[in-house]
């Protein structure tokens, strides 16, 4: 569904904008991506709404991540700086931080908690990547009844297929979608 409107109290949630899943190869473009990322980080903060920027890491001895039969091999060849945010991105210190250590941003961190507190009823999503944590965070937000709008020019994938798949039949069903440039045009709307 086309962006139609946001909600007076949205936040900007931003997924693995971080060195690691940025460093990969994405269709679209990891740079095209963070050039939107960054763009919808100055419009929520012109418009004094939350910025949540979510990284995924885990413990040095990958204690706490998944060891399921089916989790990609060599996903857990985890070095250096790779969980760190992107240093281009222009975060402040009083932007919200999550650290999730699965798909779903929700699951097992504060994310709910911390949106709640704060009255927002709206996400905006951008991210890397499309079918994984966009889309795991959206399906739980939906399941939490936040209002979501998908970034879609300010996400991509490591597979274009499941790129595709998520805009296309998943997003839709669950949110809104929109340009960033549409979104910035709704964040104007709001004053």
């Amino acid at each position: 569904m086309a962006i139609t409107t946001l909600d007076q109290r949205t936040a900007l949630v931003l997924i693995d904008l971080q060195k690691g899943v940025a460093g990969q190869t994405t269709v679209p473009p990891a740079a095209s991506v963070i050039t939107n990322a960054i763009s919808l980080i100055t419009a929520f903060r012109a418009a004094r709404l939350p910025i949540v920027a979510v990284n995924v890491s885990f413990a040095k001895d990958f204690g706490d991540g998944l060891k399921t039969r089916t989790e990609e091999k060599g996903s857990r060849a985890f070095s250096g700086d790779w969980d760190q945010l992107l240093p281009e991105l222009p975060l402040q210190p009083d932007d919200i931080y999550i650290t999730k250590h699965n798909w779903n941003a929700f699951y097992g961190t504060d994310l709910d908690l911390q949106l709640r507190r704060r009255g927002i009823t709206n996400i905006v999503l951008a991210g890397i990547a499309t079918s994984i944590g966009v889309e795991g965070t959206a399906r739980s937000a939906h399941e939490r009844a936040y209002n979501i709008t998908f970034a879609k020019d300010a996400m991509s994938d490591r597979s274009l297929p499941a790129h595709e798949h998520s805009l296309q039949v998943i997003f839709p069903r669950i949110g809104e979608t929109g340009t960033t440039m549409e979104i910035i045009e709704q964040l104007k709307a709001l004053k």
